[in-house]
């Protein structure tokens, strides 16, 4: 398998997709997929115009990327946009892409868009690895739905972000791009790819029973008790300083989060709103009578995680390429430390190719979890050659 990518940060969306596609293309004989992301300043259906004006036959699908991207040149951001593409071309795979708004139903939209990958992929059977893209709201129902065409196959991916969660994000694939929806891409090829879906917290002592919750992501009580008295009890903060998007940074070093039921993999709720009524809402979905465990994590902690996900992800492949999605949360708390981050994270993929987008959710797996959903996460995918 071959790898390259690609970046821009031109101020004509169309020609930054000419750039973008330039790049990545180079040495790239028969591209069978470029997984791109972008700025939410650009006119995304103008960029994979310009891209498909250097290579029509390409398959593109991603998302908008919070703030930058990174690239083994280093951290592309611009005042006017910034987009970056990996592009990978390999004989012995195939990629089959697909996309569609959320419609009615999610999980009927997951169903919808699986069976199209598949077609578009010339396949009748389930992939060995797929990657998702979707508006950061319902992406568990888009996961159900896709699992009820594939089954539990390996995934890896991440939910569209912008530069203020305003909900300015775009999911796009071939010539689409919306604001509320879901991409895939379903791999089949006969190279390993592996997925390293990691928080890289700290669990604490602090458990509590979720006792009641609403519409999967709004944690009302803890152990009985208003859900935001019990973390600010937790965390020695004052509730009523944690209303509104005032949680979303305070709690970045100190998330929750609950542990799959083989209990290998502890899946990070990103606490992200506090309400009037000291319930608070978090970026995945949250179940009743499960328990809820305090995390930390430092700012170093969260560069050496990025870079135990690197090593782990090369561990035992001969990568090609490095395809890593960086929690945008994270990236948020690491604030003016950010070229640490890169820094860290070039030397520990070495010459590898990589793109590195920041996202508002996080999708993969650890030791037969199944597939999950997480925020404040990385999830780092490696292709052999």
């Amino acid at each position: 398998m071959k790898a390259m990518v690609g970046s821009s940060i031109l101020a004509d969306s169309f020609e930054a997709g000419v750039e973008t596609a330039k790049g990545a293309l180079k040495g790239i004989k028969n591209p069978k997929v470029g997984l791109l992301f972008s700025s939410v300043k650009y006119n995304q259906d103008e960029l994979i115009k310009g891209i498909k004006s250097v290579n029509s036959d390409i398959k593109v699908l991603g998302c908008t990327s919070s703030g930058a991207i990174m690239t083994p040149e280093g951290i592309i951001s611009g005042e006017n946009g910034f987009a970056g593409m990996l592009t990978l071309d390999d004989n012995e795979l195939t990629v089959g892409v697909a996309s569609s708004p959320r419609g009615e139903d999610p999980r009927a939209t997951g169903v919808k868009i699986a069976t199209e990958a598949m077609k578009d992929a010339g396949k009748k059977f389930a992939p060995v690895a797929f990657a998702m893209f979707a508006s950061p709201a319902e992406e568990e129902y888009y996961l159900k739905g896709i699992q009820d065409v594939i089954g539990e196959v390996p995934m890896f991916g991440g939910s569209a972000a912008d530069d203020a969660v305003v909900g300015d994000w775009k999911i796009f694939c071939q010539d689409k791009s919306f604001g509320d929806g879901c991409a895939v891409a379903f791999f089949y090829t006969t190279k390993d790819l592996k997925n390293v879906f990691t928080g890289a917290y700290k669990e604490t002592n602090k458990v509590g029973i979720v006792t009641k919750v609403e519409n999967d992501r709004k944690i009302c009580e803890i152990d009985g008790v208003p859900a935001l008295k019990k973390y600010a009890e937790w965390n020695n903060m004052n509730p009523d300083e944690l209303m509104g998007q005032n949680l979303l940074v305070a709690s970045i070093p100190y998330a929750l989060g609950v542990k799959t039921v083989q209990g290998d993999l502890t899946c990070v709720r990103h606490p992200m709103v506090g309400n009037p009524d000291y319930s608070f809402n978090v970026g995945a979905k949250v179940a009743e009578k499960t328990a809820i465990i305090q995390l930390e994590n430092t700012v170093d902690g969260l560069i050496q995680g990025a870079v135990d996900a690197v090593k782990e992800a090369k561990k035992g492949i001969d990568p090609a390429a490095l395809f890593m999605i960086h929690c945008g949360g994270r990236k948020l708390c690491i604030g003016d430390r950010i070229d640490e981050d890169f820094v860290a994270i070039k030397n520990a993929a070495g010459d590898i190719p990589f793109i590195v987008a920041f996202t508002f959710g996080e999708y993969g797996q650890a030791n037969h979890s199944g597939a999950n959903i997480g925020g404040l996460s990385l999830s780092f995918t490696s292709f052999s050659k």
